[in-house]
């Protein structure tokens, strides 16, 4: 098997596989509405070339933000958009290397948060999760281990699905952003996966922008579609902005992008609008029946999906076998046609620590799901069987 420097790679590799488990980009199929948009495709192109960008922009802003009840984020001009999250993270590792800043970043997340950063050389310090998840201990938490002038979260956090979202945890987002205020830090905060919080329903959303602008603090807010709809990564990502960064960020932005395709644009706004009508159902459906797959097939057997912290479209699963690694039970489901991604990337900054790890992508066909599980099924109980096994040993 090749050797890879980052989850990406992997990624890239995995794309050539049936039983690809590896990325969160959607690969199901289309619900019986989301077909119906396909049909009207070449209606929307001609509709989009009839209609003015700052149009097209606009309600896809709009139905953007207030799909989630984030009605804050549409108070002032300041959301950018850009073809993928990642060329927003980028545009953020600009700013940053320009004003010589440093960044403390969530540890586990998806390196290539890390690498962009890395890349720019942009100082950089693990912030762990589970210093987050005390509400009482956060602003003690931050105060002794950020020394950092920008502190960077995903929420949901991608593997482990933490979030500080939803109103049972709106007390802590609020500590972490009266830290930033008390400390002038800037708040940076990839959301790329709290579209999936719509199908969480043990999760009552709140307006976080709100308690964003109310604050005062500088922030950088990261937004995405590509994980959520089935859209053939036909994408569009935005960055909203503290009215205070605006100026400086737009300069850098206009420096290399002009606009994003108003066909886009047009194109997944009816993806939104449907996703409004039918309240995510085409999304939550896919992912608990495969969620259910999964527990099936790993019941009793040495490897454990881990009860997420919120209903992402990815399952963090803890490997209970000790002589086991992660990134040698990666290769060995690789060699069996199984793709599926080892932890230790996640934790870029210490990777011994995911040795106890691997993440399984949700978002495919059930079919193709509950195959690819089965082989992983059968994988895990030969090595329990014949490897690991002391009794069958001796």
């Amino acid at each position: 098997m090749l050797k890879f420097e980052d989850l990406t790679q992997h990624e890239v590799e995995a794309l050539k596989q049936k039983y690809n488990y590896a990325d969160a980009h959607t690969h199901q199929s289309q619900s019986k509405s989301q077909l119906e948009i396909i049909k009207r495709l070449p209606e929307l192109w001609l509709e989009s070339e009839k209609t003015k960008q700052e149009t097209l922009e606009k309600k896809f802003i709009e139905n953007f933000y207030k799909i989630r009840g984030l009605e804050t984020a549409l108070e002032g001009n300041n959301v950018m958009l850009y073809y993928a999250a990642s060329i927003a993270t980028i545009h953020i590792a600009n700013y940053l290397l320009k004003k010589r800043l440093s960044v403390s970043l969530l540890e586990p997340c998806f390196d290539n948060l890390y690498e962009i950063l890395m890349h720019m050389e942009i100082p950089l310090s693990p912030l762990k999760e589970d210093l987050l998840h005390d509400d009482d201990k956060i602003y003690e938490n931050l105060k002794t281990h950020v020394k950092s002038d920008a502190i960077f979260l995903v929420d949901p956090n991608n593997p482990t699905g933490f979030t500080l979202l939803g109103k049972k945890n709106k007390k802590a987002f609020e500590k972490v952003v009266q830290f930033c205020k008390d400390y002038d830090k800037i708040l940076i905060i990839d959301y790329c996966f709290a579209n999936f919080l719509m199908n969480d329903e043990e999760i009552e959303l709140y307006d976080t922008y709100k308690v964003l602008k109310e604050s005062g603090i500088k922030y950088m807010a990261i937004e995405d579609t590509g994980k959520t709809w089935p859209i053939q990564d036909a994408k569009i990502a935005m960055l909203k902005v503290s009215d205070h960064l605006y100026e400086e960020m737009y300069s850098i932005y206009t420096a290399y992008i002009l606009n994003v395709s108003p066909f886009i644009l047009n194109f997944l706004t009816e993806y939104l609008l449907d996703a409004q009508k039918c309240q995510f159902a085409s999304t939550r459906n896919i992912l608990n029946t495969n969620r259910q797959i999964l527990s099936k097939s790993f019941q009793d057997s040495i490897l454990t999906p881990l009860k997420p912290k919120s209903k992402v479209s990815v399952a963090w699963c803890e490997i209970r076998e000790p002589h086991l690694k992660a990134t040698e039970l990666q290769r060995i489901l690789y060699e069996e046609g199984v793709y599926v991604l080892p932890g230790t990337y996640f934790f870029w900054h210490n990777p011994n620590l995911g040795e106890k790890y691997i993440r399984i992508a949700l978002a495919r066909d059930p079919e193709n799901f509950a195959e690819g599980m089965s082989l992983i099924k059968d994988v895990l109980e030969r090595l329990d069987k014949n490897l690991y096994n002391p009794l069958a040993a001796g």
